[in-house]
């Protein structure tokens, strides 16, 4: 097993750790055991972690498309190489079964892979003029971006932030989570050592409060890029727009699953079972509320329940875990009012609904059932190993009810017949739609909601083109 690395903070190339900064503990959500020690950036240390981002741009956007891309190549490349050791330090600290966060090391590699490979698509246009003018489109990359990332996929949500800056020819400050630090440096190490220059990519920890607001508060800061809750969303949202920097926001969900009575239960159930419970629920794209065809109720509800049952629950580190601890105390908590709230409404307990031992943040795989609609978890995002089954009379119902919610992120739906799926893919209010599949996320196609979900997408040419400004020229 890989021990755990020592934490640091990465500005201008030079790692920095203690020297009389404020520290915080990283605590393994599996035994409570404290990790390690992590230093907080001081106002000064931003201040520093700035100007080199200001002088990293400058470099950077001047570097030739090929030349960024073979870095951006090597930088994958050294990823995947780690991904055993990343994985191994990404379960220790944020809770997940170590194979899948191997696989999130992988899929960080493979997403900037994809990037390295659109350094070289960024194109403008020419347009028609009569002769002796002319006129042309161009896109420049925005400047130096702030990216903020959250704990639940420490690996892929900083390659979020950074990948796309990067091909685009910005440079990026990339703040992960104090709660998942390593995973975090992790990422922005290899791409160091594949030769991206030290002003052009770093990473700092901190109060998050106080490190959002001197970055966005900057001039030298263009855009911002996070991910998180809509409430935070919000305020950060709001603290941009004071000085009109550009926004991505990837913010929190509630997903629909609609499962019509013409689908493949057995195939439904095998792959959504998995999908709610992976990562313990902690996934912005999780599916939550499943809104099932009052026919096939009663089938679906009891598949389900024996499958959740079924799971396996304990530290990532052990051979057979289906499904790790959740990454802190807060969600331990959150979970268990919710569930509480829902019962004295009239849900029905199904399986599950209480903590797992006293040590480690270990929760029962629950199904609810029944659930009211002034229920507190059908109406905030619970963010957890909790899923909803409620019956619905049938398509119109099914679509009314996946848009109530002002929240847009992904949703799901089971059927085999085309015309619905295409009324679905128009009427479903989401910023992802997976129809007979439960994944939302490749390498190649944008991430990100609406409505409360946020806006912006990260993945996909649009997460290069989020980093890009437009210039129209005009020459007579």
């Amino acid at each position: 097993m890989t021990d755990y690395p020592t934490l640091h903070l990465l500005i201008d190339g030079e790692q920095h750790s203690g020297d009389g900064r404020k520290t915080e503990d990283v605590i393994n959500p599996a035994t409570e055991e404290v990790l390690g020690t992590l230093p907080h950036a001081t106002p000064a240390d931003l201040d520093r972690a700035l100007e080199a981002a200001q002088r990293g741009f400058h470099e950077w956007r001047r570097t030739s498309a090929d030349k960024r891309a073979s870095i951006l190549t090597k930088a994958a490349g050294l990823i995947r190489e780690r991904a055993k050791e990343i994985g191994e330090t990404l379960c220790l600290e944020q809770g997940k079964p170590v194979a899948e966060g191997r696989g999130e090391a992988s899929y960080s590699a493979n997403l900037l892979e994809f990037y390295a490979q659109e350094c070289k698509r960024i194109y403008g246009r020419t347009l028609v003029r009569g002769e002796g003018a002319r006129a042309e489109v161009q896109y420049h990359p925005v400047g130096p971006i702030a990216g903020f990332a959250p704990w639940n996929f420490p690996a892929i949500n900083v390659m979020r932030k950074i990948g796309g800056a990067l091909a685009a020819g910005c440079s990026v400050i990339v703040k992960p989570s104090e709660e998942t630090p390593a995973s975090g440096i992790a990422v922005v190490q290899a791409l160091l050592d594949s030769g991206v220059p030290g002003g052009v990519v770093q990473c700092v920890f901190g109060v998050p409060s106080d490190v959002s607001e001197q970055l966005i508060g900057s001039p030298i800061i263009r855009k911002i890029t996070f991910t998180g809750s809509t409430p935070v969303g919000k305020q950060l949202a709001k603290m941009a727009a004071d000085d009109l920097k550009i926004a991505t926001m990837e913010l929190g969900g509630h997903g629909p699953v609609l499962v019509f009575n013409d689908s493949d239960l057995t195939k439904v159930l095998d792959t959504m079972v998995a999908n709610k419970f992976r990562n313990a629920g902690q996934v912005c794209v999780s599916p939550t509320r499943f809104l099932i065809e009052e026919d096939i109720f009663d089938k679906f509800r009891d598949g389900f329940v024996e499958r959740a049952k079924a799971l396996t629950v304990g530290n990532g580190m052990d051979k057979g875990t289906d499904m790790g601890p959740m990454a802190n105390a807060r969600g331990l908590d959150n979970i268990a009012k919710l569930i509480a709230n829902a019962q004295d409404k009239g849900a029905n307990l199904l399986t599950g609904g209480e903590r797992i031992g006293n040590q480690g943040f270990f929760f029962q795989p629950t199904v609810l059932s029944e659930v009211p609609l002034d229920s507190d978890i059908m109406n905030n995002e619970p963010f957890g190993p909790v899923a909803i089954l409620n019956a619905m009379p049938g398509e119109a119902a099914m679509i009314e009810e996946a848009n109530r919610l002002p929240y847009g992120l992904a949703a799901y739906a089971w059927t085999n017949d085309p015309a619905r799926r295409r009324r679905l893919a128009a009427e479903v209010e989401a910023g992802m739609l997976a129809i007979n599949t439960g994944g939302v996320s490749t390498v190649d196609a944008p991430f990100g909601g609406v409505k409360w979900s946020g806006y912006g997408s990260e993945d996909g040419r649009e997460g290069v083109m989020a980093c890009m400004v437009v210039k129209a020229i005009h020459e007579g």
